[in-house]
């Protein structure tokens, strides 16, 4: 059901993906959505962070947040994942361009109530964005899971749509003088700052000193 109506890119098909590897690859590579919603007739489109679990995507925050609220209550929503690999620089203004992977989710989401399944998802998000450090901290206390609100979002109703490879010049400028090619781009780390607060004698562990994304 990935590829609906709604769901079928109509400008320049050919880049986009139903394809459902293709569509949790960019996700699990992410680290900020966008979400979209409509709230007392006024849109909205927040960034927060999310992490797929399994076929779900589960977004948090705090009980009374607008966007958990009305998403809550079954409203309609729109979540939206981008990553930018390359500067698409062309002979001419109009031909500049970037390289993406993007995603785009359609559907309704679920509280989650279980406290199993929040506590689950809460974990996840951590590990989703540094892998492995959820053995180094304490885990979340019942106050701060009751204090969360959860919701899981189905990857029922989605689309990928990628652009890759160089400018895509008028046949014409195709003799210019000017350079036209690709500028890489990528999410890399920094070295770690330490908490002004943190006990003497802590050293950053692995996860940290050796953080590294999917790209780079």
């Amino acid at each position: 059901m990935l590829q609906t109506a709604r769901t079928t890119l109509k400008r320049l098909p050919q880049r986009g993906s139903h394809d459902l590897d293709v569509i949790h690859a960019i996700l699990d590579e992410g680290l900020l959505c966008h979400v979209g919603f409509v709230h007392e007739g006024q849109p909205y489109v927040i960034p927060t962070t999310y992490v797929r679990v399994g076929d779900h995507l589960y977004l948090h925050g705090a009980v009374a947040s607008r966007m958990l609220t009305t998403m809550g209550r079954g409203a309609a929503v729109c979540v939206e994942v981008t990553l930018v690999d390359a500067l698409v620089l062309g002979r001419s203004a109009m031909h500049h361009s970037m390289n993406y992977r993007s995603v785009v989710i359609l559907g309704t989401a679920q509280d989650v109530t279980d406290v199993v399944e929040k506590r689950r998802a809460l974990e996840a998000l951590v590990e989703h964005v540094v892998p492995g450090r959820m053995a180094e901290v304490r885990r979340p206390s019942p106050n701060e899971i009751a204090g969360t609100r959860v919701l899981s979002l189905p990857i029922t109703e989605a689309s990928a749509k990628i652009r890759t490879g160089p400018p895509i010049d008028d046949e014409e400028d195709y003799a210019l003088p000017f350079w036209a090619g690709e500028v890489p781009l990528k999410m890399v780390a920094g070295p770690p700052v330490p908490d002004p607060r943190l006990a003497p004698g802590i050293a950053a562990p692995a996860t940290v000193t050796g953080y590294r994304r999917r790209n780079d």
